[in-house]
């Protein structure tokens, strides 16, 4: 019996062509063996595959193959919603609530802390000045014009000190970090030490003996707020102003499509240092679009899977197992064929995207422009109604939105934005243009040129945690050839730190007379 087995790339068998599809599979295959000696009785064809996916993804099918419906591709604000969630996502939100539970408690117990020690600064002065009032009245001397001039300097400094701290530490925190600032730890242990020295001093050399000097009593309270006023200017150059001069230039480089910026940071912690790296990605790096990476995993899973073994007359036949030599032979010459053409099937499917970027814009541009124009008809009729029969802005959009609604959301799928944008958003972004009477260019520059993170919906950035990932302690600071990782869910920053080198110039003098010339004119002339 002839045993024959077809090897073929990607291909649909349905139930009713089975049977005469491998009746025509095997008359080619005898009409082959004919023409051939009697030891070449087995046939292997390879046919290149198409360029329809062949293994059914489901991702990358729903991709290409979508309906023109807006709410099944878009997010749309409705009365109700549907939401799939998996055990993996239930226990992601559960972590993620458990760890929130706990910066929320350590933020409020720092915030405690901070509340108490003010509390403490400010109110020791005032009871300098108010015990001994309370413990010996008879005995104190009689405050004279110096001591109740220094009562005035005791309270605008005071003042001074309460707006300052307030100005400085009593600021709505950025962000939570790992650690605690090294600094500002520092400067409260001072303040602490510093105020329970003047204590101990005030109990022993005033309380005990019941001193009878008010006026040395006072003056005491004001070196007190004197040396405060010192601390305070302390903490204003070891916080804000050490870390101005930048000494550092860092590399942020994202890890999904290699998108890269360079800053210049001051003496900073490493956790500091990341802190000002994510402030300034959510303002200079392009929103993480994940689904541009799709192409090119597609390409790779259809090299991967790029042929496909049948074997007709079933698994039990055993003369199939002598032909494994010969056929991974023959399907590792088809790969690496397909593997040498493939730089052509990238240049022709970026061109190809490209046409249809192209096309899509124009045929957004139009609508849009098509749509401001009836706006300003519409503008131009309501001038004629009644105060009462006006349109607002927001009905204006959603008149006109249907009218561009096809063509923005064509472009929006061919350039993978279809997540970022929700219906909602837009009309609240039309809306947003005709009140503030702008143009057709203003309204389309969000979809057409990627903007940044905050750009975007509160989705994309709101509850976003990150993990500072680092050999070298995060609290200790910055040096030349630190790298360390900001780990997302989706994606990681990568951050490495280059010293600024330093700079060495010199001056050299040019004498002014050296450039001077003189130009000398012969009155004979030849004729």
């Amino acid at each position: 019996m002839d045993t024959e087995s077809t090897y073929s790339g990607y291909s649909y068998y349905s139930g009713r062509s089975r049977g005469s599809h491998r009746h025509g599979e095997r008359s080619r295959d005898r009409h082959k063996s004919r023409s051939k000696d009697s030891r070449s009785e087995k046939s292997v064809t390879i046919n290149t595959p198409p360029a329809e996916p062949l293994l059914g993804d489901s991702t990358v099918r729903g991709e290409q193959v979508q309906d023109d419906n807006w709410g099944e591709t878009t997010t749309a604000v409705t009365g109700t919603s549907e939401h799939s969630l998996s055990q993996e996502d239930i226990v992601r939100i559960t972590k993620d609530l458990e760890d929130s539970v706990g910066l929320d408690c350590r933020r409020y117990f720092t915030l405690t802390l901070a509340v108490i020690l003010g509390l403490l600064v400010f109110l020791t002065p005032l009871a300098f000045l108010v015990l001994p009032h309370l413990l010996w009245p008879e005995r104190l001397q009689s405050c004279g014009t110096a001591c109740e001039g220094l009562f005035i300097s005791v309270a605008f400094k005071l003042l001074i000190l309460l707006l300052a701290v307030w100005a400085l530490f009593f600021r709505p925190p950025r962000a939570g970090l790992p650690r605690v600032f090294v600094f500002r730890a520092l400067l409260a242990v001072l303040v602490l030490l510093f105020v329970i020295s003047y204590w101990l001093f005030y109990g022993v050399r005033i309380l005990d003996s019941q001193d009878e000097n008010y006026q040395g009593i006072v003056q005491y309270a004001v070196s007190l707020v004197d040396a405060l006023l010192f601390i305070h200017y302390l903490a204003i150059v070891l916080l804000e102003l050490r870390q101005l001069q930048p000494c550092f230039s860092v590399c942020v480089a994202r890890s999904t499509d290699g998108e890269t910026r360079h800053y210049n940071l001051g003496q900073l912690s490493i956790q500091r240092a990341a802190l000002a790296i994510l402030e300034h990605y959510y303002c200079d790096f392009s929103v993480n679009n994940p689904a541009l990476l799709s192409a090119s995993k597609t390409r790779a899973a259809k090299h991967l899977a790029g042929l496909k073994v049948y074997n007709v007359d079933g698994p039990g036949n055993n003369a199939a197992t002598g032909l494994a030599h010969s056929q991974s032979r023959a399907m590792i010459a088809a790969a690496a064929r397909r593997r040498d053409s493939s730089h052509n099937e990238l240049y022709y499917e970026e061109a190809e995207h490209e046409r249809r970027v192209r096309k899509r814009k124009a045929r957004l541009v139009v609508a849009v422009e098509e749509a401001f124009t009836h706006i300003k008809r519409m503008q131009e009729e309501d001038q004629k109604k009644a105060p009462g029969d006006v349109m607002d802005p927001r009905e204006a959009a959603q008149a006109i939105f249907p009218s561009m609604a096809r063509a923005l959301q064509k472009y929006l799928r061919t350039t993978k934005q279809q997540h970022c944008h929700s219906m909602e958003s837009i009309q609240q972004h039309l809306a947003f243009c005709i009140t503030n009477n702008m143009t057709p260019k203003a309204f389309l520059e969000s979809y057409l040129t990627p903007g940044p993170t905050l750009q975007y919906s509160r989705d994309h950035w709101l509850a976003r945690q990150w993990t500072l990932i680092s050999e070298a302690s995060v609290t200790s600071g910055l040096k030349d050839g630190s790298v360390f990782l900001l780990k997302c869910v989706d994606f990681n920053l990568v951050v490495t730190t280059k010293k600024i080198p330093y700079i060495q110039m010199s001056e050299e003098y040019i004498d002014p007379k050296s450039h001077k010339f003189v130009l000398r004119l012969q009155s004979e002339t030849s004729v």
